[in-house]
């Protein structure tokens, strides 16, 4: 397969934020957003077209679909070391590039109405070049540095984006929280990369995932505290996944990302970057599965599984609506990572990876839907609150209606799309463990409540007195609203296991009735709970709130784990470490420093007048210096 024409689909992008950037104050504003539509347009139309050739052409041999790579050294370090630059196809790097190029287009469209008018215009839609070339680059990576180098960028762009509205203090602090936490879930990365690098010399991506090959069976054994440095390794990996994953306990940068325009959530914080963990866990997948019996994948099952319940239950509590979607998005990736944990690697075992690339396939529409959805209500409204919503469903039908269908496809409603890849989860957890099957099922229940006290919460319920009578958004956001509709319908009937799978071999899945139906009543019993709650004005959530009291007031504030970040790096990192090393760096090493460059300059001050510029002060200390050494001469020879 030639798969050079691939360089085109991040180059396209990269392309559009030099010139938007460099000619950011030349570029009428109008032209600069067609021009983005159009660099991603181009880049959506190569990615689909590759996926094309890919699934259906010439990705299959002797019935296993195939890996192809063009990569070039970059920086070489011995034999086998190096850093490649290049691009790899497979199964998942073709579904990354489906997800990142539609979801990336659709807000680039969306984004012309909703940033109308905005000052930065121009430099906005540079971002999100920036982004989508930095997530191309991301999945299309050969090696592990690779990974890691568009990893930082993506990580740079995130930032940008956050705090796109830097005049606003909570938005700067936003990007700042969200940089910070991620670069130390970096370094437990990197230092996996280098780890790797040291014991198995190589980052090649088709190397380190041969079970059968040197890289791997080499240094399986050797150990470090009882377990192996391969597996220690994939750990500290596993580390920055969950760091741009947003899972507990590095999950904090994300509600308070929400700083950042809505467009930005819908493409970063919904279905692109944050599952960039996910993604290289799955990249990894054979490492995970083979180096000491899956041990890391038993971490990555319970972490992932946690963290969807911790924060399924906060988003209950949420009153900003992006907030309780940005809780959403941790609690569904979650889904994901305990999907992958709980995986075989062969056929039917490998279930939980199919289904954890299917959930990340269904996820990025109906969740970039409901972000998408819910800028388009805050743009009516001007307000992120629940509070100052209510009865929208008359003056936005289209908004009202996609977003329904966002809500009951992440409620696994069938046959929206959340359905199938939801009940291939559930499948999987429940043929590993009864214990993370039961937290997965009493999730969907918790899901399909928030989601739709949010719904009703919006578009029904007692109708807010509005300062402007609200409207219907323009169709430049509206269309993208009903395209990604249709797919939160459709993508759901694609037959996935028969695309992406762990052994690139392909199996049928059948349904299983008895899980099925199971998850579906549990879903419809938070829909009804939910109608009952909060379809109209009633005491109900207040009274449950109060009967609740302790737990509730803890969970609405987050479980407090920004305040104990903050008593954590104030009070003891700051207070109780860095001022002591901070009082011995002044005290004593510039102490130090400073008395011995006052004392020079005490002793310099005392002899200066030794060199006073004048000839008799010279001849004088010539003339004594003579008869000094005269006197010394005589003494020692007469002695």
């Amino acid at each position: 397969m030639n798969i050079s024409y691939l360089f085109l689909i991040p180059i396209i992008p990269l392309a559009v934020f030099l010139v938007l950037g460099i000619f950011n104050k030349k570029i009428k504003p109008a032209i600069s957003g067609w021009v983005g539509v159009a660099g991603l347009t181009a880049s959506t139309l190569l990615s689909f077209y590759a996926a094309f050739q890919y699934f259906f052409v010439i990705g299959k041999l002797d019935g296993a679909y195939q890996t192809f790579t063009e990569k070039t050294v970059w920086m070489n370090f011995t034999d086998t070391l190096h850093i490649d630059l290049g691009i790899l196809v497979d199964p998942i790097s073709i579904m990354m590039l489906i997800v990142v190029s539609t979801i990336s287009l659709m807000v680039h469209i969306y984004s012309r109405g909703y940033m109308k008018g905005d000052p930065g215009y121009t430099k906005f839609f540079a971002f999100l070049s920036l982004f989508t070339f930095s997530m191309y680059g991301l999945v299309l990576a050969t090696n592990l540095f690779q990974i890691y180098i568009f990893w930082e960028l993506v990580g740079v762009s995130s930032f940008l984006l956050i705090g796109y509205y830097y005049t606003k203090n909570s938005a700067v602090a936003a990007a700042k929280k969200a940089f910070i936490v991620t670069r130390f879930a970096d370094f437990g990365f990197l230092i996996g990369i280098l780890i790797i690098g040291f014991y198995t010399g190589t980052w090649d991506f088709e190397t380190l995932n041969n079970p059968e090959g040197a890289a791997i069976a080499n240094w399986a054994s050797t150990s470090f505290m009882g377990l192996s440095v391969l597996t220690w390794a994939l750990i500290l990996i596993f580390i920055g996944g969950a760091g741009k994953s947003a899972m507990f306990p590095l999950h904090i940068w994300l509600p308070d990302a929400m700083e950042g325009p809505t467009p930005v959530s819908a493409l970063i914080h919904a279905a692109t970057m944050v599952v960039a963990g996910v993604y290289l866990v799955a990249r990894l997948f054979p490492m995970y599965y083979f180096v000491e019996e899956g041990f890391v994948l038993n971490i990555v099952a319970y972490v992932g599984a946690f963290s969807s319940l911790f924060a399924a239950i906060i988003a209950i509590t949420q009153t900003d609506i992006k907030r309780v979607l940005a809780f959403s998005t941790m609690s569904q990736i979650g889904y994901m990572m305990m999907s992958l944990g709980v995986s075989g690697f062969d056929g039917h075992e490998g279930v939980g990876y199919m289904a954890s690339m299917f959930h990340l396939f269904t996820h990025a529409m109906f969740k970039a839907l409901l972000f998408l959805g819910a800028g388009s209500v805050i743009h009516a409204v001007h307000s992120n609150y629940l509070k100052d919503m209510g009865g929208l469903r008359k003056h936005m039908p289209v908004t009202n209606i996609t977003f329904l269908i966002a809500a009951l496809a992440i409620a696994g409603v069938p046959p929206l799309a959340g359905f199938w890849s939801k009940d291939e989860i559930l499948v999987a957890a429940y043929e590993n463990s009864q214990f993370l099957y039961s937290i997965g099922i009493l999730v969907a229940g918790l899901t399909a409540f928030y989601m739709f006290r949010l719904y009703f919460g919006i578009f029904w319920g007692k109708e807010t007195t509005y300062a402007h009578k609200p409207k219907e958004s323009p169709r430049s956001m509206t269309i993208p609203l009903v395209i990604l509709a249709v797919f939160s319908v459709v993508v759901g009937f694609i037959p996935f296991s028969e695309y992406v799978t762990a052994d690139k071999l392909g199996f049928v899945a059948h349904l299983n009735y008895p899980l099925a139906a199971t998850a579906v009543l549990i879903g419809l019993l938070g829909i009804i709970f939910a109608w009952i709650f909060y379809k109209k004005e009633n005491d109900l959530a207040e009274r449950f709130a109060n009967a609740f009291g302790f737990f509730y007031k803890w969970a609405s504030n987050k479980f407090y784990f920004d305040e104990l970040y903050l008593f954590i790096t104030r009070k003891l990192i700051f207070k109780r470490i860095s001022a002591p090393i901070a009082y011995f760096d002044k005290k004593f090493v510039d102490g130090t420093m400073e008395g011995i460059g006052n004392k020079t300059l005490v002793i310099a001050n005392k002899i200066k007048g030794i060199q006073s510029g004048k000839v008799q002060d010279y001849a004088f200390g010539f003339i004594s210096g003579v008869v000094v050494l005269a006197i010394i001469f005589i003494y020692l020879w007469t002695n």
